[in-house]
């Protein structure tokens, strides 16, 4: 049987410690290529095993087929199929994969009693959303949920958050390149301008047969570009029409690629996928039909051709290329200078970045680096530089808390001191984080030093109380110590240890309160 992986066995132990906790409706956030079929495969095993009965939901043939061969292959159970003319109706099986489409019937419903699953398990959670999926999820509402998506940005965490009570676990991206579970990625911008800016929008996104004409007068030029910098790697682009795909298929295979193109209604599509893998051909042109069920680890180039404001959407098409592979150093994606009147356009940066200022940075640096640029590295970078300028800016605001005759330090001044980027730019997602905060969660916070009026809702309270929790259990230093020490010209008080602020205040308090002779606050480092 398959052995999950640390991380993979966190999600897995969070998940039933969220639905033990009373949230019937959780996430899980994996990213593309870290195994999340394999953790609700798990999953569905310890619910049977508990004598429940399955859904595991889904909008697309290929997903409820790989949910089905990674169930049988990693727990040994079957599962029941509710698709089309197919039916899990007397069915011993007690996982069931369905499609939301066959679901979604009103005739298909009834023929189900309300409790006739106790969980439902939603791949690609991020569809969930629709009509469709709200229509079976309101029926079957007395059932446990688990929602199963790769990287959300803020936008559909929002949305989620009105259907899901919480977020079980996160693995981020950079967590699984660190690790060695995922490739790394270098982002090079081509220095091709590609004007956007006639471009309508249609549910949120760019309208793509107004791409398609858009990018239609520069597609030679991308080829041209792509000869330059990967000839010799296995690319998949990813383009806005069939069309389009397939002019472009043309165009590379004149400049000397060996390109193939598929869409929905190629007859050969299985053939010309395998004979890709094989090397038959060393670039696959598409118009989004890739995006979700397919894998070929030993892709190591991703072009995309098709913009796109939807983060998830962006980390789908770039997930094609992001699992590891013999041989395969890195993952190369190539970015453009795509000219749009506004700054919601996703980059190579919004894979990394949490923070949309440190997003722009690093979109910025890239754009004038002239070669691969490692985006780990890139995202450092950029975010010492959006810190220095932040810090520069908000200097008199800070230091105008620094000197606050109150005892307890702002939340503000907290989260810079101990440089919680994560808890400067939280947004609340989840209903109950969008609460007030509780009358004992107000309480723990001052008496841990912090001043919480000035703390808008529940989730961020909850934040700074797990925060603050996982400081005092690593001897990082409290906020009362950064509130007395800050006040007194010292810096950064939040990323030293406890026993080195509190030696420090020892000796200033054995000074008369004044600050020992030969220390400097501001270049002090500690002992």
């Amino acid at each position: 049987m398959v052995q999950l992986r640390p991380y993979q066995q966190e999600a897995k132990l969070a998940v039933f410690d969220e639905w033990a906790k009373g949230n019937q409706r959780t996430l899980l956030v994996l990213p593309t290529g870290c195994g999340k079929t394999i953790v609700f495969a798990k999953i569905a095993e310890e619910c049977v095993r508990a004598g429940k009965r399955v859904l595991i939901l889904a909008h697309r043939a290929e997903l409820l087929q790989q949910a089905a061969d990674k169930i049988k292959k990693s727990t040994g159970l079957g599962c029941a199929v509710e698709k089309a003319e197919e039916s899990c109706i007397g069915s011993w099986y007690r996982i069931v994969v369905g499609s939301v489409q066959t679901m979604m019937r009103q005739r298909r419903l009834e023929q189900f009693e309300r409790d006739f699953f106790d969980c439902i398990i939603i791949d690609e959670a991020h569809h969930c959303i629709s009509d469709s999926y709200q229509k079976v999820l309101n029926y079957f509402c007395d059932a446990l949920m688990l929602g199963v998506t790769a990287t959300p940005d803020r936008g559909d965490m929002r949305n989620l958050g009105a259907v899901f009570q919480s977020l079980a676990y996160e693995y981020t991206l950079p967590k699984a390149i660190k690790a060695g579970y995922l490739s790394p990625i270098k982002a090079q911008t081509i220095p091709l301008k590609l004007d956007l800016t006639q471009v309508g929008t249609q549910a949120g996104d760019f309208k793509t047969a107004d791409l398609g004409t858009a990018l239609d007068p520069y597609l030679y030029q991308i080829a041209d570009e792509m000869r330059k910098i990967c000839m010799e790697r296995k690319t998949v682009v990813f383009l806005p029409l069939v069309k389009t795909s397939r002019k472009f298929r043309d165009i590379l295979n004149g400049m000397g690629f060996r390109a193939a193109e598929v869409n929905g209604n190629s007859a050969d599509r299985e053939q010309i996928l395998a004979d890709y893998e094989r090397g038959v051909y060393n670039v696959l042109c598409n118009s989004m039909l890739l995006t979700e069920g397919w894998d070929c680890p030993s892709v190591d180039c991703i072009v995309v051709l098709r913009p796109t404001k939807v983060r998830s959407l962006y980390c789908q098409m770039v997930g094609r290329g992001t699992r590891i592979s013999e041989g395969k150093t890195e993952l190369l994606l190539l970015d453009f200078l795509w000219h749009t009147e506004r700054h919601e356009l996703c980059h190579p940066a919004n894979l990394i970045c949490e923070s949309e200022e440190v997003a722009r940075k690093m979109t910025e640096d890239l754009e004038k680096a002239a070669f691969p640029v490692d985006i780990e590295q890139a995202e450092i970078a950029a975010s010492e530089e959006v810190v220095a300028q932040r810090e520069e800016a908000l200097a008199k605001q800070l230091q105008e808390m620094k000197t606050r005759k109150r005892k307890l330090v702002d939340p503000l001044q907290f989260e810079l001191s101990i440089q919680a980027e994560d808890l400067a730019n939280y947004v609340p997602a989840f209903g109950w984080e969008m609460m007030p905060p509780s009358q004992k969660q107000l309480a723990a916070l001052e008496k841990m030093g912090i001043f919480a009026d000035e703390i808008e809702n529940a989730g961020k309270a909850s934040k700074l109380l797990e925060r603050l929790d996982k400081r005092r259990r690593e001897g990082l230093t409290t906020p009362k110590q950064i509130r007395f020490l800050e006040s007194r010209g010292f810096q950064h008080v939040g990323t030293w240890q406890f026993e080195q602020a509190r030696n420090l205040i020892d000796r200033i308090a054995g000074n008369g309160w004044r600050i020992p002779y030969g220390i400097n606050p501001s270049t002090y480092i500690g002992a």
